[in-house]
């Protein structure tokens, strides 16, 4: 995967799919856990969301940048 990638003249950070792409299974994984409930056994739920939203990502980013 290139480090950076030009859009129209516009050098832009190459994890920037990545970042999309876990914005989206981050969207999924919410809507999920909201349906089901798991939100009011948190203490926190912004902090869980923040939670997941780092764990998604760094996992993609280990598995394509190994």
């Amino acid at each position: 995967m290139p480090r950076d990638i030009n859009f129209f003249g516009v050098l832009l950070p190459g994890v920037l799919p990545l970042f999309l792409l876990t914005l989206l299974l981050q969207v999924a994984l919410d809507s999920v856990l909201n349906r089901v409930g798991a939100y009011r056994h948190s203490w926190h739920p912004a902090l869980v969301r923040v939670c997941l939203f780092v764990c998604i990502f760094s996992a993609l980013l280990i598995t394509l940048y190994q």
